[in-house]
């Protein structure tokens, strides 16, 4: 019997990558799309060049696909009209995955409330899901706040705040609560969802075990680097303003960064926790996938 091809988009980036790794122990046919060459995995895995932004490039993607992996944003492609690209993107997706039958997408997207405040980020993010889900495939969306992983945009921030500014003074959105979550259990939830057909079609919220501020979060951060961290919020400094001196700060391209800090004044936490039911997970602790995500760094 044929094996069934599962597509992973984005599958150079920081989830596609140990997707694909993770991918490797089923019992599947993966296909990665790139725009640039990937690492070879022993012939286990085929690449295949393409680029949802030139439609063109698609129908091979798409050939035989059953499943596919969403996991494709535009903010690495610079700040100006992003949203654009990343609509542009995901239409252009939804139309090919139409035309080539695939069945089911699984799409990993941002925690955040709807409504007029949100972030550009965010707003982006939500906006994928509902152009997805308008597809005739049926849509499964994870909804992740900060994934803590070595070379993820959000870690690699915190981990430059913490070992470089041992005295920042911040906005007020370092009081805002967010539901970090390792990114071995972000993969597992997606390797989950491939597996268990129940997740077809639905909206999960996922997150680790720990509810934090961003200021907890840096401070605990900087204990288990064995740093001091002084944190000042003041009211004054904006989130756009300190998005500034943050680009300046962390190796993050200030495309990805300038974003997710503006984003940071929006709660991230789950309101639903559905997924965990169908798929058994022990979820990481906050330190303890810090001090993994160091490890794996140094």
């Amino acid at each position: 019997m044929n094996r069934k091809t599962v597509l992973v988009t984005g599958a150079n980036g920081f989830i596609g990558r140990l997707l694909t790794k993770a991918l490797l122990s089923e019992d599947v046919h993966i296909r990665c799309l790139v725009r640039k060459t990937v690492e070879s995995a022993g012939g286990r895995f085929e690449t295949v060049r393409g680029d949802l932004l030139v439609p063109a490039t698609l129908p091979e993607v798409m050939a035989g696909v059953d499943t596919a992996y969403y996991l494709v944003h535009a903010m690495a492609g610079g700040r100006a009209g992003f949203e654009r690209r990343d609509r542009d993107a995901a239409e252009n997706f939804v139309r090919a995955a139409e035309k080539a039958g695939v069945r089911r997408v699984i799409y990993l997207g941002g925690l955040g409330e709807t409504g007029d405040d949100l972030s550009e980020h965010l707003k982006s993010r939500l906006e994928v899901a509902d152009i997805l889900r308008s597809g005739k495939f049926a849509t499964t969306f994870l909804r992740a706040a900060i994934i803590i992983g070595a070379g993820g945009a959000s870690f690699e921030m915190v981990k430059a705040l913490v070992e470089r500014l041992p005295l920042m003074i911040t906005p007020r959105w370092v009081m805002t609560r967010c539901q970090p979550i390792a990114v071995e259990d972000v993969i597992s939830y997606l390797v989950g969802c491939l597996k268990d057909e129940r997740t077809s079609g639905r909206t999960f919220d996922i997150g680790g075990p720990d509810v934090l501020t961003y200021k907890e979060m840096m401070e605990r951060f900087g204990r288990i680097r064995g740093r001091s961290l002084y944190i000042l919020p003041v009211p004054v400094l904006t989130p756009r303003l300190s998005s500034y001196w943050v680009g300046l700060i962390t190796p993050v391209a200030p495309s990805v960064s300038m974003p997710l800090i503006e984003g940071l004044k929006n709660e991230v936490i789950c309101r639903e926790s559905s997924i965990r039911s169908l798929i058994a997970l022990q979820l990481t602790p906050y330190d303890e996938a810090v001090r993994r995500s160091l490890a794996a760094a140094d």
